[in-house]
C-alpha cells in the first residue's frame, strides 16, 4: 500500500454507509473543501464524492428479449416503432442501437439524411411506459416455424430489457468550432462559419472520469447511477485511450478514457434516458450517469478537488481538420472559460454552448449523495480496474 497519511478501504467506507455515518459530498462541493482544508484533511473528513453527467452518448443501446410465441419464432429481422434492431442473436433476442434511425422516417423522405426518430427515442418511449409497435420476420425452421409477428407491446411485456452502452462518459472531449465559410452539422451540434460558435459536451468538474483521472477506483463491478437507477461499469468503453497528454494534476487534456456500462432498463426513468435528434447528423440518446468516488486516501481527495479552472480541453476545427481524421488542436481552454460563455481564439471572442446539461449533472450528483447518505446505495468494489 502506498505511504499515504490516510488509508481507507471500500469495506470500511461501506460499513460507514450502513451505519449512516458516511460523509458524502458532491464533486462540486469537494472543490471548495480541498481548497480550504487541503487534501489530507479532506480525505480524513470525506468518505465519498459523487459525480454526474447528462449528455448525448451515441454509443448506447439495449439488449431485449421480446418473448417466445406459439408456435415459436427465430427472429431474423426485428423492428420497434419502425427502427431496425440487430437480431443476429438467439431466437427472440435483439439489440437496438441509439443512433439507428426509423426506416420510414417522414423527415428523411423530405430531407435525405435527416431523421426525427431513432433507437434512442424507442428506449425513451419504453422506459416512459409507452406502447411500441413490434414487427419481426423469420425464415422458419422445424423448431421455430413461425415466420412473422406484429403486435403492440410495452416494456412490461418484455421478459428481459438490459441497457448496455459500449461507450459512455467520455473523459474530456473536444471543443468544436468551424473555420470554413459554410455552416456544418455534426454530432457536436450546428457549427456556424468562421468560428461563429464553439460547442463542448462535458460537465467539467462534475464529470465522473475527471474525478478519477487514473481510474484507481473504477472498473468491472463499480456501481453507478445510470438512467435514473443503479447500474454497473462492466469494462473500459470502446475507444478507451488513457495514453494522452495530461496536465500536472493528472487530468487528460484531450479525449481519453470511456466507460462500458449496463443496467436494468425496466427500472430506469424517461427523465434520464432521452431520445435526441441532431440536425444534419441523426439520432442519439442523452444518458444520465454518475459514479461515486470513494476517498481512499489524500490522492483521491486531491483528484476530486480539481475545479473547472484546472481542467483543460482542446479546441478543434470540425470544418476542415475533423473530416480528414486530423483533429489538430487550435488552442487549449479551461472549462471555466467555456462555462463563462465566451472564449478568445486568435483575437476573436467566440460564444460557447454546452451539449451537456450541468444542471442535470448537478442533480445526478445530488441524487447519488442522497442514496448513499441514506444507506440505500453501497459502493461496488471493482474486480478489475480500468486500463490506465
Amino acid at each position: 500500500m502506498a505511504n499515504f497519511q490516510v488509508n481507507k478501504t471500500f469495506q470500511e467506507i461501506n460499513e460507514r454507509i450502513r451505519q449512516g455515518k458516511a460523509v458524502v459530498v458532491t464533486a462540486e462541493e469537494m472543490v471548495g473543501i480541498v481548497r480550504k482544508k487541503g487534501a489530507v484533511k479532506a480525505a480524513k473528513t470525506v468518505d465519498v464524492v459523487t459525480t454526474g453527467t447528462f449528455s448525448p452518448m451515441c454509443s448506447s443501446g439495449a439488449f431485449l428479449n421480446i418473448g417466445h410465441t406459439k408456435p415459436g419464432i427465430k427472429t431474423a429481422k426485428v423492428w420497434l416503432n419502425g427502427v431496425p434492431t440487430y437480431a443476429g442473436l438467439a431466437a427472440v433476442d435483439c439489440y437496438i442501437g441509439a443512433t439507428e434511425p426509423r426506416e420510414d422516417d417522414p423527415l428523411n423522405k423530405i430531407y435525405p439524411g435527416e431523421f426525427l426518430y431513432g433507437g434512442g427515442h424507442v428506449l425513451h418511449d419504453l422506459v416512459a411506459g409507452k406502447t411500441i409497435l413490434l414487427k419481426a420476420e423469420a425464415y422458419g425452421t422445424h423448431c421455430y416455424p413461425k415466420k412473422f409477428i406484429e403486435k403492440r407491446i410495452t416494456i412490461k411485456d418484455l421478459p428481459f430489457a438490459q441497457l448496455c452502452n459500449p461507450r459512455n462518459a467520455y473523459q474530456n472531449y473536444n471543443c468544436a468550432v468551424n473555420l470554413t465559410d459554410k455552416t456544418i452539422f455534426t454530432y457536436m451540434g450546428t457549427l456556424k462559419p468562421r468560428m461563429g460558435n464553439a460547442n463542448y459536451c462535458t460537465s467539467g468538474q462534475l464529470s465522473p472520469l475527471f474525478n478519477d483521472p487514473y481510474y484507481k477506483t473504477m472498473g468491472i463491478g463499480t456501481r453507478i447511477f445510470l438512467g435514473g437507477s443503479s447500474g454497473y461499469i462492466i469494462g473500459p468503453g470502446t475507444q478507451h485511450n488513457p495514453n494522452v497528454k495530461r496536465g500536472s494534476n493528472g487530468v487528460p487534456r484531450a479525449p481519453a478514457g470511456t466507460l462500458m456500462v449496463m443496467g436494468d432498463l425496466k427500472h430506469m426513468s424517461p427523465r434520464w434516458l432521452v431520445g435526441v435528434s441532431m440536425l444534419g447528423y441523426g439520432c442519439s440518446l442523452a444518458v444520465g450517469l454518475g459514479v461515486p468516488i470513494p476517498i481512499l486516501n489524500e490522492e483521491m481527495a486531491r483528484h476530486t478537488g480539481i475545479g473547472d479552472d484546472e481542467i483543460i480541453t482542446q479546441v478543434v476545427d470540425y470544418g476542415r481538420a475533423y473530416p480528414k481524421g486530423n483533429a489538430e488542436c487550435i488552442k487549449e481552454v479551461t472549462y471555466a472559460e467555456l462555462k463563462s460563455g465566451t472564449i478568445e481564439i486568435n483575437g476573436k471572442l467566440v460564444k460557447t454552448a454546452p451539449l451537456s446539461s450541468y444542471v442535470r449533472a448537478r442533480e445526478i450528483s445530488q441524487i447519488l449523495k442522497k442514496w448513499i447518505s441514506s444507506g440505500e446505495f453501497l459502493l461496488g468494489e471493482p474486480q478489475e480496474l480500468l486500463p490506465s
